[in-house]
């Protein structure tokens, strides 16, 4: 079952302290980190491709943009919600959105590449 444009998929997270900008050394105050919201929209992005690759396939990060327009604090429950918007090849763009319970955290788009995963670990340093 191939990626198909329109695919979705969301996680959710309770901020905890380890999620904050404080841990993550990206800034100083003890909310959601960006760092942490990237990698809460990427992986949603690997629930959405779920079985829908190859074999041996898997993809990997390519581009982010991202916009984080609001706070989150500890405790706050956050939900990435991800939706396949193009296929290029072996590019994969996706929307995204962060929402907590008093509206949007941040949106952007993330491009992943599907790769060999063999022949991708090989040319790792």
């Amino acid at each position: 079952m191939p990626a198909e444009i329109g695919l979705t998929a969301e996680v959710e997270l309770v901020v905890a302290a380890a999620d904050t900008a404080v841990a993550h050394r990206s800034g100083d105050v003890a909310v959601l980190a960006t760092p942490r919201i990237i990698a809460l929209c990427e992986e949603a992005t690997m629930v959405a491709l779920q079985g829908r690759l190859k074999p041996g396939q898997t993809t990997v990060g390519h581009a982010v943009q991202l916009d984080h327009v609001a706070p989150s604090g500890v405790g706050a429950r956050v939900r990435a919600e991800v939706t396949l918007a193009k296929v290029e090849g072996r590019r994969l763009v996706f929307t995204v959105s962060v929402n907590d319970t008093r509206g949007l955290v941040a949106a952007g788009r993330l491009t992943r590449v599907v790769v060999d995963a063999d022949r991708f670990l090989e040319r790792a340093h």
